[in-house]
């Protein structure tokens, strides 16, 4: 379970990249168990968005606020409530997936007391611990990706397109994932053209902005 009641809020948020206008006016306001889905077209600055909401680039004009505060002003709290999964799973090839698993924890600002084995086996890798990672397919390094959720205790998941490469059973395990962590008082916002079933969702399409 999260500790406490958290809100992720952002304020007339706008995005240039090469003196083009991205977006602009994006406000959304989600609180303990809320699901955003950013929706649009290519080039219409999602994955933008999404690094803007994780700190990692700045937007031309607006505020993220976490918990009444401007990230800026409060990071270090904030990304030690973070969780995000790029668009590029960020999986060592010459590491086993356990291995992946081992460093991503020990950098972890909140790691979590779990099996690492038990972890892998929840997301469908059992058999696959020690293998190198270059030599799963895409799908399963992606759920090598996505295991890193379940390591730390963080409020905010920020994933890029998580159903990238993922089969069917793939994809409901991600959408298990989302209702989970939403259950239990986390915020998470995505990127995906796949439809997702949930009482809590909303969605935002940048390009009708």
């Amino acid at each position: 379970m999260i500790n406490a009641p958290s809100r992720l809020s952002t304020h007339d948020l706008s995005c240039i990249r090469d003196d083009r206008l991205l977006f602009e006016g994006f406000n959304v306001d989600l609180k303990t168990g809320g699901l955003l889905q950013i929706e649009g077209h290519n080039g219409s600055g999602k994955t933008s968005l999404l690094r803007i909401l994780c700190g990692l680039a700045l937007p031309e004009t607006g505020e993220i606020r976490w918990n009444g505060e401007n990230i800026e002003q409060v990071r270090s709290e904030y990304h030690a409530e973070l969780n995000y999964v790029g668009h590029f799973h960020g999986v060592k090839g010459d590491l086993s997936p356990l291995e992946n698993l081992r460093v991503a924890q020990a950098f972890s600002a909140q790691p979590l007391d779990v099996d690492l084995d038990e972890v892998l086996s929840k997301i469908g890798l059992r058999g696959f611990e020690d293998v190198p990672a270059r030599t799963l397919s895409a799908g399963q390094r992606r759920r090598v990706g996505l295991a890193r959720l379940l390591l730390n205790k963080t409020s905010v998941w920020i994933l890029d397109e998580p159903f990238t490469s993922l089969d069917k059973a793939g994809i409901e395990l991600v959408e298990q994932l989302l209702h989970t962590h939403a259950e239990q008082g986390g915020i998470a916002v995505l990127t995906s053209h796949h439809p997702i079933r949930s009482e809590q969702l909303q969605r935002v399409r940048l390009d009708e902005l």
